[in-house]
C-alpha cells in the first residue's frame, strides 16, 4: 500500500552512527501511528555502511528501502535520487549524524497536516562550532538578498515536502542545485518550524571549507542572475570613474606639466580593477561551467542497485534493481 509518509536519508560514510539511528529512527516513526518507509540513499560510501544498510533492510523491509549509487555525486543528488523512490503524501529529509533528532519528525508532519505543503526548520540551539555557525547566518542573509528566497536556517536538511512539491521537483533536470532552495520556489504554503539540535553522534562533518563555498555557489548561481547584473553595474560604474580620472590626469598634465607623484597610486588602482575584472570573470565562468554540464545531457548519478520487497516496482530512473 502507498504509506501516508516517506524519510529520505543520504548515507556517505556513516557506518559509525547507524546503529544509533536505527535505534532511534523506527521507534519515533512508529509512535507516530503513519504508515511509513525509509529510503536510504547510500551515496558511494567506502566504509562498511553498504552492509550495514543491508542487514537493517533484512529487519525491516516492509518499511524500508536501500538505493545504492554507483559512486559518490553528493548529498543533493542523493537526496534527489531519493524523491524518485518515494511514494508518501508527505517526504521528510534527514541527515543520518543525528544532529537532528528523529523525534522531530512528527512535529513537521503535525504542520503540514495544518496545510502547507512545505515546512522548513530552524535550529534552536546549533552544536556546531562557532565559525560555521556565524558564516552560515551571514550566507542566509547574502542568499536571501540576492536570490529573494527566504529560508532562516537553510543548512539544515530536517525539512517537509508535499507530494505536489516533490512531483514538481522530480521534473526538474539541473546538474547542480539546492533541493530546499529549489522546494521553495515550487510551494505555495510554505513555513517554518524550530527544531531541537544535537551534536553528531559519530564521525565527522563531510563537508568541507571548499565544500560549503562550492554549495553556496550552486545556491546563489542556480536561483538568480543578479551577480552577473551586479557586475555589469559595476563595470559602467568603473567605467565612469576611470573617464573621470582620465580627464583630471589630462588637465593636471596641462596645468602643471608633466608629474611623477602618483605612480603607485595609479599603479594599485589598475591592480584593483585587474582584480575585480579576474573575480568577475571567474564570476561568468561559474554560469558558463553550468550551462556547459547541463547541456552535455549526461545522468546526474547512476543507481547501482535498490534493495526492496519483490513485490514493489521499480522506482523511476533505476538502472538495475537487486530484489530481496
Amino acid at each position: 500500500m502507498k504509506p501516508q509518509l516517506s524519510v529520505v536519508i543520504p548515507i556517505y560514510n556513516e557506518e559509525a552512527g547507524l546503529a544509533k539511528l536505527f535505534g532511534r529512527l523506527y521507534p519515533a516513526l512508529d509512535a507516530l501511528g503513519y504508515s511509513y518507509e525509509v529510503v536510504f540513499v547510500n551515496d558511494g560510501s567506502r566504509d562498511a555502511s553498504t552492509m550495514i544498510l543491508a542487514d537493517q533492510f533484512r529487519l525491516r523491509p516492509d518499511v524500508t528501502r536501500v538505493v545504492l549509487f554507483n559512486g559518490n555525486y553528493g548529498q543533493h543528488m542523493a537526496i534527489l535520487a531519493g524523491f524518485q523512490a518515494t511514494r508518501g503524501d508527505i517526504t521528510v529529509t534527514l541527515d543520518a549524524d543525528l544532529q537532528n533528532p528523529p523525534e522531530e519528525i512528527g512535529h513537521l508532519v503535525a504542520k503540514m497536516r495544518e496545510g502547507f505543503d512545505y515546512v522548513g526548520s530552524i535550529r534552536r540551539d546549533r552544536q556546531d562550532s562557532v565559525f560555521r555557525t556565524y558564516a552560515s547566518r551571514a550566507m542566509n542573509r547574502l542568499r536571501e538578498r540576492i536570490t529573494h528566497i527566504k529560508m532562516t536556517d537553510q543548512g539544515n536538511m530536517l525539512r517537509a515536502y508535499g507530494r505536489n512539491v516533490i512531483d514538481l521537483i522530480n521534473q526538474c533536470s539541473e546538474v547542480n542545485t539546492f533541493v530546499p532552495a529549489l522546494a521553495y520556489t515550487f510551494a505555495r504554503k510554505p513555513t517554518e518550524i524550530i527544531v531541537e539540535h544535537e551534536e553528531r553522534s559519530a564521525g565527522e562533518s563531510k563537508y568541507s571549507l571548499y565544500s560549503l563555498i562550492r554549495l553556496n555557489f550552486d545556491l546563489i548561481t542556480g536561483f538568480s542572475l543578479m551577480p552577473l547584473q551586479f557586475f555589469s553595474l559595476f563595470g559602467i560604474g568603473l567605467s565612469i570613474l576611470s573617464a573621470a580620472l582620465f580627464a583630471i590626469l589630462l588637465a593636471r598634465r596641462f596645468l602643471f606639466g608633466a608629474e611623477v607623484e602618483g605612480v603607485f597610486t595609479l599603479f594599485a588602482i589598475v591592480f584593483f580593477m585587474i582584480g575585480v575584472v579576474l573575480f568577475g570573470i571567474g564570476l561568468v565562468g561559474e554560469y558558463v561551467g553550468r550551462i556547459y554540464q547541463q547541456v552535455r545531457g549526461r545522468p546526474r548519478y547512476v543507481i547501482q542497485a535498490v534493495l526492496q520487497e519483490a513485490a514493489e516496482q521499480p522506482a523511476p530512473s533505476i538502472s538495475s534493481t537487486l530484489e530481496l
